[in-house]
């Protein structure tokens, strides 16, 4: 038997139409927004900065940092903020992170426990800990634990741990997540630790400083409804009043 694990509960994970772009914004119960402005739709660099909710405005919990995203810079992905018509969306395998507002939440790592609140959710990830990325796969983009060592090829393909530092410790951006899923949209997307010091870029993921991960995921408090907003400068500025972000 396979066990399911349900990642997140929000239940807002559709893709809004255009006609309602007008309307959106960042939901009323979210009061913790991380921001990450690229410089442009074909960046890799992002600066990301965690904002609260203090009243009627957002302040900074702190300095803004450094991370890195897909090599081939962003494209629109399925979250829950609208997606202008004729934009280009991500995909499986086009090495672009996506762009838009995202739920975030629930972490996953090696190490027996981490420093985090006692309401997020936390696996420790082993052998029969899986993640499929094949598009062909009914289980695509989800997560599975199984009762018994993986046997067949798809399932050691997706296994979560293979001994990769970069995804010893990771934390979920809910990009076509379950239970909305499309095949091929993308899928796997999290936060992780970056490779070469800063380096490289990602196939689609953000990464940062092992540090600056672990002090994230300390403060995301679920309560809070924290989101992940990802945009190139140029977009961020022209929507962030609509959006009412920070």
């Amino acid at each position: 038997m396979i066990q399911r694990f349900v990642i997140l509960c929000f239940g807002f994970l559709a893709v809004l139409s255009v006609s309602s772009a007008r309307a959106f914004e960042i939901p009323p119960e979210t009061t913790q927004c991380l921001v990450g402005v690229a410089s442009g739709w074909d960046s890799s660099y992002v600066t990301l900065t965690l904002y609260e909710k203090k009243g009627p405005g957002w302040k900074p919990t702190g300095s803004s940092w450094k991370g890195r995203l897909g090599r081939s810079g962003l494209a629109w992905g399925r979250g829950m903020s609208p997606v202008p018509d004729g934009a280009k969306m991500k995909k499986e395998g086009d090495w672009r992170a996506p762009a838009g507002v995202f739920y975030i939440g629930g972490a996953w790592g090696y190490a027996p426990s981490i420093k985090m609140v006692p309401t997020m959710s936390y696996v420790q990830v082993g052998t029969r800990d899986l993640w499929y990325e094949d598009v062909n796969s009914p289980l695509y983009n989800q997560y599975r634990r199984l009762e018994y060592e993986p046997k067949s090829s798809a399932e050691k393909r997706a296994q979560m741990k293979q001994g990769d530092h970069a995804h010893s410790l990771k934390m979920f951006i809910a990009h076509n997540a379950f239970p909305k899923a499309q095949p091929g949209m993308g899928s796997s997307i999290f936060f992780h630790i970056w490779r070469g010091g800063g380096s490289k870029p990602t196939a689609g993921c953000t990464t940062m400083d092992e540090g600056k991960l672990k002090q994230l995921i300390a403060k995301i408090v679920p309560e809070k409804y924290p989101v992940y907003v990802l945009l190139p400068q140029a977009e961020y500025d022209k929507v962030r009043g609509p959006w009412k972000l920070p």
